[in-house]
């Protein structure tokens, strides 16, 4: 009884924490962008169209080469995303 306990706190973890995965904005969808807050189908659409023209993202800063994208709102969205190599 005890084991099964166990195992099903562990699944819940691992469940809460995959909730909580921050967005890799170098190979997000339209959807996985608009998942985050402040990010609506425009910005979403305009990231990727700048991922697609331009290349990858080298950090977080470089969003806001995204028109659309501002101080403000990187601020907002930084613990939502993440920039990572897409291969």
């Amino acid at each position: 009884m005890i084991q099964r306990i166990m195992m099903l706190c562990v699944a819940l973890l691992f469940s809460v924490s995959a909730a909580f995965a921050a967005v890799n904005v170098n190979v997000a969808t339209q959807a996985e962008l608009e998942s985050v807050k402040g990010i609506g189908p425009a910005k979403a659409a305009a990231i990727i169209k700048h991922r697609t023209d331009v290349g990858d993202f080298e950090s977080k800063g470089d969003l806001l080469q995204v028109k659309g994208v501002g101080a403000k709102l990187l601020e907002k969205i930084s613990d939502e995303i993440e920039v990572k190599p897409a291969s």
